[in-house]
Parts: structure tokens; C-alpha cells; sequence
């Protein structure tokens, strides 16, 4: 017995690993498809049927009953968004959880996953209130994009100079490798889980939130810009050369948030 221990947990590990990646997989797909379909708020070309059959911008009321879909509208972008970039984490998680226990990974994962969402939530809450807010002062298209360069332009600069700093620099190397803090803040018990997964996104959140604001210059409604920022959030995080990307895109930030602001 002691001979094929070895062979059976990696046979466990393969298998938690398949398992985890269907299940995030799927839980990706469906947000992708919330997300490209409107998001349950408003037709994707930003328009409704006028008086007289033509087409007239939306304009949201900002009911309570709105409020909460732009909440659920934020917060499955994001996990369509970040989700991707944070599979390696949770498959590293679940093996750690396997090694600890011996059994089943997935309650204490899915408890992972979630403190990491729920990080998420928080930024979704906080993007929503700005998003009343800026549609409120009228510097906000019927696609939720930025329609005055007095906004774009210190929202680009503002991405870029969080790019180029050093907290931008620490929350990506974290991102990038966590092993080691994970085995060092693995807690017992599912609040152990859940509190790692609120670190790990807080270190998410750290390394993406400016980027994520950038939504509203290109259109929170644009499937183009979102999945661009989605890719971004991925070369920077998975791909070879990670700060590299995190130069780069600094950089070309600066220099169009220069030119935006130009007279």
C-alpha cells in the first residue's frame, strides 16, 4: 500500500484538476454569455425603440430594481473577466487542499472561489455608484462610455501611472506566483479558505482595479473593449514577460491620456 500512495494521489490530483477546470470553465461561459448578451440591462447596441418606432438612447431611471441589475451587470463582468486569469490559483488551491486533507477539495475551494468573487462584488458596488454617479453629471453615453475627454483622458493616466507603480508591481508578482504565500496563509476550516481566497483578491483587485475603470472610456457595454482588457488581464498575469506588459501598457496609457487631453 504505502508503494501506490504516491501513484493514487496523483491519480486524485488529475482528476481534481480536470473536474476544476470544467467547472470554472463552465462558470466563465456562462458569465461570457451574460455578459456579450447586455447583461440583462440594456440592448447591446445601446438603443430602444423611440416614440414612432425609431431608435432613442437609453436612459436609465436608476430605480432600485435598475441599481441591482448594473450591480449583477459589474460583478459577472468581472468574473468573466478575472476568472480566466485566476484559474491556475484555484487549481493550485485545490491541490493544496487535496495534500492537507486527503479528501475532496471542492467544498474548501469553492469557499476559495468565492472569497475571491466577493472581492469583486465590492469593486462591482463601488463601480456602480460611480457609474450613477458620472451618468448622473452627464459624462456618460447611452453605452455607458465616457463622453467628454475631461474624463477619458484622466482615466487613461490615472490606469497608466498605477501601472507603472510599485503596488501595481507587487500585486502582479503575487498574481503571478502565489504558492508560496498560499502555503503560508492556508488557514483551517472554510474560514481559513475564505479568508485566503479575500487576500488573493485583494491582490487581484490591486493589480487590475485602474484597468478595469478603463471600461468606462472604451464602453461598458463594448464587447470588443471588455474582451480587450480581458486579454490584457491575461498576458499580464499567465504569459511570459508579464512586467513587460505592465511597462508597455503603462506607458502607451500615459501617452494616450496625453494626447486625449491635448487642446
Amino acid at each position: 500500500m504505502p508503494e501506490t500512495a504516491p501513484a493514487t494521489l496523483a491519480g486524485l490530483l488529475r482528476r481534481d484538476r480536470g473536474l476544476c477546470i470544467v467547472l470554472v470553465a463552465a462558470i466563465c461561459l456562462l458569465a461570457w454569455a451574460y455578459t456579450l448578451a447586455g447583461g440583462g440591462v440594456m440592448p447591446r447596441d445601446g438603443m430602444m425603440p423611440g416614440h414612432g418606432g425609431e431608435a432613442a438612447p437609453v436612459s436609465p431611471d436608476w430605480s432600485l430594481g435598475h441599481g441591482l441589475a448594473m450591480i449583477v451587470m459589474w460583478w459577472v463582468m468581472m468574473v468573466a473577466m478575472m476568472l480566466p486569469s485566476a484559474t491556475p490559483v484555484i487549481l493550485l488551491a485545490a491541490a493544496l487542499n487535496r495534500r492537507a486533507s486527503g479528501t475532496a477539495p471542492f467544498p474548501a475551494t469553492a469557499i476559495f472561489v468565492a472569497g475571491y468573487l466577493l472581492v469583486w462584488l465590492g469593486f462591482s458596488l463601488a463601480a456602480t455608484v460611480a457609474q450613477f454617479l458620472l451618468s448622473r453629471a452627464g459624462l456618460l453615453t447611452a453605452g455607458m462610455a465616457s463622453a467628454s475627454d475631461g474624463l477619458s483622458g484622466p482615466l487613461l493616466l490615472a490606469a497608466g501611472i498605477w501601472q507603472l507603480s510599485p503596488a501595481k508591481a507587487a500585486c502582479l508578482r503575487h498574481c503571478r506566483s502565489p504558492v508560496d504565500w498560499l502555503i503560508r496563509h492556508r488557514g483551517q476550516g472554510w474560514r481559513g479558505a475564505l479568508t485566503v481566497g479575500l487576500g488573493h483578491g485583494g491582490y487581484c483587485l490591486g493589480c487590475c482595479w485602474a484597468l478595469m475603470l478603463l471600461l468606462f472610456v472604451g464602453g461598458v457595454m463594448s464587447p470588443l473593449w471588455i474582451a480587450g482588457l480581458a486579454l490584457l488581464v491575461l498576458l499580464e498575469k499567465l504569459a511570459p514577460g508579464g512586467a513587460a506588459w505592465r511597462r508597455i501598457t503603462g506607458a502607451l496609457l500615459l501617452i494616450s491620456g496625453g494626447l486625449v487631453l491635448l487642446p
